[in-house]
């Protein structure tokens, strides 16, 4: 199906250009969102009778999509979540709890927006794509944690399994140096003993 594009779609063309897409695509898609008007004659004589004021329209959108970029870009979002003891999440981190993190933290984003690169099925940091404009995107993390305290330990760049086994470390540590204390004490007291009348004989 030919369609003549009122924006610019990725990996398919820029704003009137005709292109060949498959009838479901324009259908549920394309045409629905307003992305594209089918080619008739008359659509693609209207297009350009509408051109100057779409991509007036595109400018200022843009413009609005560029200004929030510069605000969103690296910023970091906290999303709390249950895991096991490996750092596997009981389930997974979604679009839309991507978009409510992004949200809670005062922009305005809607999980259509948000792409991920990969599943989220684990503790730690992640960076997450935002499409703001057809033209225009940000990358922002999310630091899915247990806890807000979590939270905090992974934005300092350290794993909760890193965590975990410095203070297991230090508590071996602690354990050995009691140890030594009470090995040495013992010593002492065995020392300042006083001899055993047997010793005398």
């Amino acid at each position: 199906m030919q369609v003549i594009l009122l924006e610019r779609v990725s990996k398919l063309g820029q704003m009137g250009d005709v292109v060949s897409v498959k009838p479901g695509y324009a259908r549920n898609f394309l045409l629905p969102q307003g992305k594209a008007l089918s080619a008739s004659e008359r659509n693609i004589s209207d297009f350009e009778a509408r051109k100057a004021q779409l991509e007036a329209n595109n400018l200022e959108t843009k413009k609005e999509a560029d200004a929030l970029a510069e605000r969103l870009n690296g910023q970091q979002f906290i999303v709390i979540r249950q895991a096991s003891d490996s750092g596997a999440l009981y389930g997974s981190v979604s679009t839309r709890d991507a978009a409510d993190a992004a949200t809670d933290g005062g922009f305005t984003v809607d999980r259509k927006q948000v792409a991920l690169t990969r599943p989220i099925k684990e503790l730690g940091l992640h960076d997450v794509i935002v499409t703001l404009h057809p033209e225009v995107e940000a990358t922002i993390e999310l630091n899915v944690a247990r806890s807000e305290e979590e939270a905090e330990l992974q934005a300092t760049g350290k794993t909760i399994q890193e965590a975990a086994a410095e203070a297991e470390e230090a508590a071996e540590f602690e354990i050995a140096e009691l140890f030594d204390d009470i090995g040495s004490a013992a010593d002492e007291d065995f020392d300042a003993a006083p001899a055993s009348e047997d010793e005398d004989v």
